[in-house]
């Protein structure tokens, strides 16, 4: 007999759990709000949608399937498993978080405030879930399939990321390497020692966000932005600057999926972190190089 299949309903912590959690009291939180010219009742309604989708989604899993659930602060301890469907219940965000977890289980995202959120990844409301769980289990047919971006270290740490990966200091400070396309150090292509503030690589998912905005800075040039499900990399390093033993020449282009950036540190310490979840980052020591480009496995979005 075939496993039953497991429902994961991922979110996170609320902006109310964590106020009272900072503050002890629903009076302290108001207090300390309305010191900011807000308001707790804004807070807390927003808290009751969150919570009610939940428990939504959670009902509507069919009975004879197992169910978990993770919080965001916890998904890089959480073992995923083959035969699991995934829910997120939040925001875009909380879909870019779980993904880098994941190796082609589909993924359902609900939207707990629609009108609040963008819904480009959390394109559903709760009241959908008691069909789409179903279909998403028995193969997610005409499920979207977007570009992930990858880094490798050459001790075999791994890391996945939808919308982009920062390579640099963890504080964004000055980052000092060696940079290069190919298929790594050693091997034929141009490379350069820099210095900057780090370097992103990014995927058409995460076009609009971070790598947007360093393309809007660089003035636009180069390859335009790929599109969300196309195996292709836009990657730009941030503020490098000249020196007698630094360059500039290597500060943009493009990685189709049979191409690799890589990085080999020349600072004390470096890391490499997806999507904005830096406690959950890649450390790279002095000497130590990584290999960042398109990812083998895509997130299966259920449309």
């Amino acid at each position: 007999m075939s496993l039953a299949p497991r429902a994961v309903l991922v979110h996170r912590t609320t902006e109310y759990e964590e106020l009272l959690a900072r503050h002890g009291t629903h009076g302290q939180a108001a207090f300390f709000l309305s010191s900011r010219g807000r308001d707790i009742d804004e807070v807390a309604g927003r808290h009751r949608l969150a919570r009610h989708a939940l428990t939504d989604v959670a009902a509507a899993v069919p009975l004879r399937w197992r169910s978990a659930r993770v919080e965001r602060a916890d998904l890089d301890r959480f073992l995923f498993a083959p035969e699991d469907v995934v829910i997120v219940v939040g925001q875009d965000g909380l879909v870019a978080n779980a993904a880098k977890y994941l190796a082609g289980q589909p993924v359902v995202g609900i939207d707990t405030e629609p009108g609040r959120n963008p819904g480009v990844l959390v394109r559903h409301r709760p009241a959908d879930a008691a069909k789409l769980l179903p279909h998403a289990a028995a193969g997610a047919a005409g499920a979207e399939e977007l570009t992930m971006a990858e880094a490798i270290t050459d001790d075999g740490q791994r890391l996945r990321a939808l919308n982009e990966i920062y390579v640099g200091a963890a504080g964004h400070q000055t980052a000092r390497y060696r940079i290069g396309c190919g298929a790594g150090p050693g091997t034929p292509g141009s490379s350069e020692t820099q210095a900057s503030s780090g370097v992103v690589v990014g995927t058409g998912a995460g076009a609009t966000g971070w790598l947007g905005s360093l393309r809007r800075q660089s003035g636009g040039d180069g390859p335009p932005p790929p599109e969300p499900d196309e195996g292709r990399l836009l990657w730009f390093v941030r503020e490098a600057w000249p020196s007698p033993a630094t360059g500039t020449s290597l500060v943009r282009g493009e990685l189709t999926r049979d191409q690799r950036l890589w990085l080999t540190v020349e600072s004390d310490r470096l890391v490499a972190f997806g999507d904005g979840m830096e406690a959950d980052a890649l450390g790279l020591g002095w000497g130590q190089s990584v290999r960042v480009g398109v990812a083998d496995v895509a997130l299966r979005l259920v449309g």
